[in-house]
């Protein structure tokens, strides 16, 4: 089952300076018990704090390899190319209807970027797309991203009028030749519905952020 934590810093207490502390502390929690994939999720950060937060977090991640180096945790940034490239982040996460896989790998390839600690080539950054439908899973697919993040799910506490997609959908969307993840209410005790769709994991903000990770990781492979 594949893991990934999409981070925002935002839901914890205190000022900027702490909650940013706070979520540099998550990643390495997170890397540190297995997760996959972590995407930095900051939107509403300003270019330059942005810069400055995915180059501590990639820092964070890095030492972790050195002292332990089955660890494969990599690091995405939410659709700024120009902040993974000055972080030498693992790749980005790219939005429905963004630039295309394409762009990203031109880009990375121009610029010479990527993470030399992971055994992936550094003309090669990771790409995820969202997706909304079983059709856009499909484009994303055919134009080479490296795995899909399929939403909403499940119905959303906070989102109750987003639709949720449901199961069938799902199932429809893991049908492209691509590794899709689940995304959108999901919790321990509707992730396994997901695998049984097809989806080659789970993704989340809360589930991973508001719980202690080792025993959700546990949970979730166990």
């Amino acid at each position: 089952m594949l893991l990934y934590y999409i981070t925002d810093r935002n839901a914890f207490p205190g000022d900027e300076r702490t909650r940013c502390h706070r979520l540099l502390e998550k990643i390495a929690e997170a890397a540190t018990q297995g997760v996959d994939y972590i995407q930095l999720r900051e939107k509403d950060l300003p270019t330059r704090d942005l810069e400055t937060l995915a180059s501590e977090a990639m820092h964070v991640i890095t030492k972790l390899r050195t002292e332990n180096r089955e660890l494969r945790t990599a690091l995405l940034i939410n659709s700024r190319t120009d902040v993974a490239l000055d972080a030498a982040a693992d790749g980005v996460h790219l939005p429905a209807n963004d630039v295309s896989p394409q762009e990203i790998r031109a880009a990375w390839q121009s610029c010479g970027a990527g993470a030399p600690a992971r055994d992936i080539s550094r003309q090669y950054p990771l790409i995820a797309i969202s997706c909304h439908s079983p059709e856009e899973v499909t484009q994303a697919a055919q134009n080479q991203a490296t795995f899909a993040v399929f939403a909403p799910v499940f119905e959303k506490k906070d989102a109750p009028g987003n639709l949720p997609q449901g199961l069938e959908a799902l199932t429809q969307a893991c049908r492209a030749r691509i590794p899709v993840l689940a995304l959108g209410g999901v919790t321990l005790q509707n992730a396994q519905s997901c695998l049984q769709a097809g989806a080659a994991g789970i993704a989340a903000i809360r589930l991973f952020q508001e719980n202690e990770i080792s025993k959700v990781v546990g949970s979730l492979r166990g």
